[in-house]
């Protein structure tokens, strides 16, 4: 018997390590090696559709675009009307092309910025995806009658 259950504890060692959690999975009520991997396969699924339900930030690049060439036409345009006497000398497609240049420059800026919000909101998500995934994997196995160690 006591040989069966280090041939379980072998079984459930590997299967969490190629999942990517390094934790010691021990049955506490006799259950087979077969009837530990069924169950360690139950959970991960379980754990997997847990973390899968997240939601999935998108868009911050195009977004920070956006609000960038905003800002950089407006801000054109309040400089502009700053130097109202040469700027009304000045041909209104001159003009149009400066605000446009103002307004591709700071796009570019945004769209920087945004991408950068983007990942940082994307590394925060992952973390909490990944407590969730850990925490419901080894709650699934503990009511499966399992003892979960790091």
């Amino acid at each position: 018997m006591n040989r069966l259950s280090s041939l379980g504890l072998c079984v459930a060692l590997s299967v969490c390590w190629t999942q990517g959690w390094a934790e010691s999975v021990v049955p506490t009520k006799g259950q087979t090696p077969e009837q530990t991997q069924l169950d360690i396969n139950e959970c991960h699924n379980v754990a997997a559709s847990q973390s899968s339900s997240s939601s999935s930030t998108s868009g911050g690049r195009l977004k920070g675009a956006a609000v960038g060439a905003a800002a950089g036409a407006a801000g054109a345009q309040v400089r502009g009307n700053q130097r109202d006497e040469a700027y009304d000398r000045v041909d209104d497609d001159v003009k149009q092309e400066y605000r446009q240049d103002r307004a591709k420059e700071t796009a570019a800026v945004g769209m920087v910025v945004g991408g950068s919000r983007q990942r940082q909101e994307r590394r925060e998500e992952e973390k909490t995806s990944t407590s969730t995934s850990s925490t419901a994997y080894t709650s699934c196995l503990q009511g499966k009658g399992y003892q979960v160690t790091p």
